[in-house]
């Protein structure tokens, strides 16, 4: 189940949250007993310290967090849920300290420490509980919790679990819950209907490729998210390394994210025409499988040399932009694990968009500050578009030299956007070393600040 809230009781214990240039004035004001427990703990109101202070019965009379200075939590996400994670598992309620303007931020962090991916093991414990302080919006905090716990499942799961069929099953739970519909094409379906690349790079799987397709409202501007699905990837007859494919059970994160996200618009009901196109695949080995220098010809037309079957992601979100394009959606993102070679370049954390709208660039990195959901906009630099034109075909699906790798996969997506408003998002769905409210496995990254920027962007 995602965290809640716990419900007010007067037996929570009091939090108060003390930055480094509060914490000694407020002590002064406490009693002696106070004043000498916290010092001899040394607790100064650093980020991440916690200190439960016992009544002189010994009983847990309050509880103190801190906050750090501005420096100090630049450095981090979730101030919070650092405290909370080293707080006794009692439930607490915010008697003083925490700013108006991070409350939704910081209690969302709390939230999340309490996730524990359970399916094959149980979890150790339990986070401590948080009442809901005044001013924020509870029931908007837990839907965000819920989404993001729901990507993280995803993601988590392994491909034995976690299969083309597994992920439509994930997407008609999630259609049903909120009275979307959701329809899917599966394997030589997909010739039939003009999806050539997504079943051209699933054919070689016992597990057959499909488009997943969630639509919901039936009124305002149309938004719509194309998520790649690979449940798993081989690399195919470019294999990958042992290590490079250990952590490939997540190359279905844009597929999780894409999900996550509609999950935070569904529930918050937002005016507009929702539509998800998840091209769901497995990029295996075996006879039918597509080899380097096949020619393919995509939904599009445009014809693809394939110079790596490991750049799959790419050719399988083509053809589902291609059908987005045609019904000239307002707004159109992409998600996807796509490049290494975004990782070398800003590294797991930040999520790097490409748009051609320096508006919506600009709504996009103030809602990722306000929501510590950073993101990191990335240029179509289009004096690149000649590394993926090969002479063979319209387009090469993995340009040869290893420069600029992220970008030639967005300019390749870019071709099959028609003159749709799109954006595209290169990101990893991995959280390799576990932070407060953020632990080791699956991420959300960038939906909690496109969900936060949307109103603005599509004028709702």
């Amino acid at each position: 189940m995602p965290p809640v809230f716990a419900a007010a009781s007067p037996d929570a214990c009091p939090l108060h949250i003390l930055s480094s240039d509060t914490c000694e004035s407020w002590l002064s004001g406490q009693p002696q007993r106070v004043q000498a427990w916290a010092k001899a703990q040394g607790f100064t109101g650093a980020c991440g310290q916690a200190l439960a202070v016992p009544a002189e019965d010994g009983s847990l009379e309050m509880a103190l967090a801190g906050y750090g200075s501005s420096a100090q939590r630049a450095r981090r996400r979730f101030v919070l849920a650092e405290a909370a994670q080293k707080l006794p598992g009692d439930t607490y309620r915010i008697a003083s300290g925490l700013p108006e303007d991070s409350a939704a931020t910081e209690t969302l962090g709390w939230l999340l420490t309490a996730y524990r991916f359970g399916r094959y093991k149980e979890g150790k414990g339990g986070a401590a509980g948080l009442v809901a302080p005044e001013g924020i919006d509870a029931d908007a905090i837990e839907s965000l919790a819920a989404a993001e716990c729901l990507t993280r499942d995803l993601i988590n799961t392994p491909a034995s679990d976690m299969g083309p069929d597994e992920l439509q099953a994930a997407a008609a739970a999630l259609a049903e819950e909120f009275g979307a519909q959701a329809s899917v094409i599966t394997g030589t379906e997909l010739l039939e209907q003009n999806f050539p690349l997504i079943h051209t790079v699933g054919r070689a799987s016992d597990r057959a490729p499909r488009l997943i397709d969630l639509r919901w409202g039936n009124a305002g501007p149309k938004l719509t998210l194309v998520g790649k699905g690979v449940c798993f990837d081989t690399g195919g007859l470019n294999l990958k390394p042992g290590n490079s494919m250990a952590l490939m059970k997540k190359d279905m994160g844009g597929a999780a994210n894409v999900l996550g996200l509609a999950r935070m618009i569904m529930a918050a009901n937002l005016p507009l025409q929702l539509r998800v196109l998840i091209p769901a695949v497995e990029n295996a080995v075996s006879g039918p499988a597509f080899r380097p220098g096949d020619v393919l010809t995509s939904r599009k037309g445009l014809t693809v040399e394939i110079n790596n079957t490991d750049a799959e992601g790419r050719l399988v979100l083509a053809d589902a932009l291609a059908l987005a394009a045609e019904e000239e959606p307002d707004l159109l993102i992409s998600m996807a694990t796509l490049t290494g070679a975004a990782r070398v370049a800003v590294g797991p954390d930040l999520s790097p968009f490409y748009t051609d709208h320096d508006a919506d660039a600009a709504a996009l990195s103030a809602s990722a500050a306000a929501n510590a959901d950073p993101v990191w906009r990335m240029p179509f630099h289009e004096p690149y578009e000649k590394m993926i034109e090969p002479g063979i075909a319209d387009l090469d699906n993995a340009p040869s030299g290893g420069f600029a790798g992220s970008i030639t996969a967005a300019l390749f997506l870019r071709r099959f956007a028609g003159e749709a408003r799109y954006m595209h998002f290169d990101i990893y769905g991995w959280t390799p070393a576990a932070a407060p409210g953020r632990p080791k496995g699956g991420a959300l990254q960038g939906a909690r600040a496109l969900f936060a920027a949307l109103p603005g962007m599509l004028e709702l």
